[in-house]
């Protein structure tokens, strides 16, 4: 065995961040890709602007891609081969963690030992890999998990599959193993507690933030008018992936309920939904066109990919109302993306949405599933939206990426020094291993 020397309390230089299953190269808004690809490139980004290297391990989804992609200085992407590029299903992905995980061992292998200075893993699937990962190279494994299986087999949608035994055992694995737990509410913290039985003090609340250069208020007539849609109408906007979990089809019962309470709402009233089918929604990608079709109103419904981050703005901006309707959400950066661009939200008050939305203050927060609800709790948005503009304003200034980057350092920099005199207890009754050697197997 080798031996090398503990380092001395400090920053780490170098992350290994996990993400087996969605690249942050992908578009948010379609396949799996979301608010934890987001999540990704932010806290990647600004951990480079520190001075801390982060290579991000993803699985390669196409021959065409190449083994290594620059996503910002300081921020790499590699691309690992584990099993056919195309075709595989995010529950197809456990048989393939063997070969990721090889992969990721390889890339660390080429280099001195003590090249990574901690795992961060993102999402169960990661979790195993980082857990191997860490005990390979004796750094801590951070694991922010961002969904989790039980919270949503207990809040599942109509027509969703429950998540698998499979991934609640891997999750209860990670859950024991990882040296910081990531959470993103409180909320979040006590489900990971009582549900999985996770160590309070190895478990911390580090709320995502939102790009507040990016997401910002604007000339509403002007977004309106890039986006081709009437000055004077009611706009009402949905961002998500296409599928039963996110509920879009919650907006457009509202939606179809408000013209049934007032039928002179009809030429004015638009609904805008951007994303594409995901998950459960590929096995019926027309449903939700078929449902407005269905409600009446189809001739008010747009429906539209995707949209780079740039372009999402002003479709917020374009907005006089966000919804969110999901069944559940661990955080719910949509509604802090909208807020940021001064448009309330009406949300479910589910999950972590009560702390991306504050009721009353930057939106109104509804419990239950009634479209009559939402339908209410829309005008009454658009009763007071100047006041409620100005309060989403408000508090979406209180989350940045930056106050999320330096709460992940922290936890990153404490684990490593709580590991570190682990092994300084561990090595004291070996014989000829001086105190202070750390030693690499």
């Amino acid at each position: 065995m080798a031996a090398r020397r503990l380092l001395p309390h400090r920053t780490p230089r170098r992350v290994a961040t996990i993400s087996v299953h969605t690249s942050p190269l992908d578009q948010p808004g379609a396949g799996d890709a979301g608010g934890m690809n987001v999540y990704v490139v932010e806290v990647s980004r600004r951990l480079a602007a520190r001075g801390i290297a982060v290579d991000v391990f993803t699985r390669a989804t196409s021959s065409d891609l190449p083994p290594v992609v620059e996503m910002t200085p300081g921020v790499t992407v590699r691309h690992v081969s584990a099993g056919p590029f195309e075709g595989l299903g995010k529950e197809e992905l456990p048989a393939q963690l063997c070969a990721f995980t090889a992969g990721v061992l390889r890339e660390e292998a080429q280099h001195e030992p003590g090249h990574y200075d901690v795992v961060h893993s993102h999402y169960w699937l990661s979790g195993q890999v980082g857990w191997l990962a860490r005990d390979r190279w004796n750094v801590p494994l951070v694991h922010t998990a961002h969904t989790l299986a039980k919270v949503k087999n207990a809040a599942l949608a109509d027509g969703d599959r429950p998540e698998p035994r499979l991934r609640v055992i891997g999750e209860e694995q990670v859950v024991v193993e990882a040296d910081r737990l990531v959470a993103n509410t409180a909320d979040e913290a006590r489900q990971l507690v009582d549900h999985y039985g996770a160590d309070p003090r190895r478990t911390l609340v580090v709320p995502p933030g939102v790009d507040l250069d990016r997401f910002t208020p604007g000339d509403r007539l002007a977004a309106r008018r890039a986006l081709g849609v009437p000055a004077d109408a009611v706009v009402l906007t949905f961002v998500g992936r296409i599928q039963p979990l996110k509920a879009p089809d919650l907006l457009l019962a509202a939606a179809a309920r408000m013209l049934a309470d007032d039928p002179a709402l009809r030429d004015r009233l638009r609904v805008h939904v951007v994303g594409a089918p995901s998950g459960s929604g590929l096995e019926a990608p027309r449903q939700l066109e078929e449902l407005a079709a269905h409600l009446g109103i189809a001739d008010l419904v747009r429906f539209l990919p995707p949209q780079a981050p740039d372009r999402l703005a002003l479709h917020y901006r374009a907005a006089d109302v966000a919804v969110v309707p999901s069944h559940n959400e661990s955080f719910g950066l949509v509604a802090l993306e909208a807020q940021a661009c001064g448009t309330p939200v009406v949300a479910a008050a589910v999950g972590g949405l009560p702390t991306a939305v504050r009721d009353g203050v930057s939106g109104v927060l509804v419990a239950g599933r009634d479209p009559a609800a939402y339908a209410a709790a829309i005008r009454a948005v658009l009763a007071r939206r100047p006041l409620l503009a100005a309060g989403a304003r408000r508090h979406a200034a209180a989350f940045s990426w930056d106050r999320t980057a330096d709460a992940l350092v922290d936890a990153y920099t404490a684990a490593a020094a709580e590991r570190a005199g682990a092994v300084r207890r561990a090595l004291r009754p070996v014989i000829g291993v001086p105190l202070g050697t750390q030693v690499a197997w």
